[in-house]
């Protein structure tokens, strides 16, 4: 074989070989660090796995926020309008978390139904729904552009 063809083919073998293991890293720490959404109905539907890290939303249910007198941890339930979810968090919540207010939960859903949240956010301003949350409420009977128009199935 002449040098300079295999010198081309040595260097297109190096530039496949790092650009496959490039390639195969990338798609592994996409396919870990994702979040995926669920509805609440398909989190109570069991749709939603396990104890791994998955993203809910919905408004919360007024009446429903309890915090615990030793420490930080935050019960409450939200709702899609359909079914409703059991949420602890155990941290500062935002500012604008509040009742009947829409929020975007990530974390896991224990075999008990519960969501433990890692993380919670709470809608911008009187306007703002945050838009995996309308998506999973528009089709319902009880939608409504924000969540205080919503009707609350306790």
């Amino acid at each position: 074989m002449n040098p300079v063809r295999k010198r081309r083919l040595i260097f297109v073998a190096i530039i496949v070989v790092v650009s496959s293991v490039v390639t195969a890293l990338v798609g592994y720490a996409l396919g870990t660090m994702g979040d995926y959404f669920y509805s609440v109905a398909r989190v109570v539907n069991g749709e939603a796995p396990l104890n791994k890290t998955i993203r809910a939303g919905g408004c919360v249910i007024p009446g429903t926020i309890v915090n615990a007198s030793d420490k930080l941890e935050t019960t409450f339930v939200i709702t899609d309008g359909v079914e409703n979810l059991t949420v602890t968090f155990d941290g500062i919540l935002p500012d604008l978390f509040g009742e009947g207010e829409a929020a975007v939960i990530t974390g896991k859903v224990g075999d008990n139904g519960v969501m433990v949240a890692s993380k919670v956010l709470a809608k911008h301003d009187e306007t703002y729904t945050p838009k995996e949350v309308e998506d999973t409420i528009q089709g319902t009977e009880n939608h409504s552009k924000t969540c205080e128009g919503m009707t609350y199935d306790s």
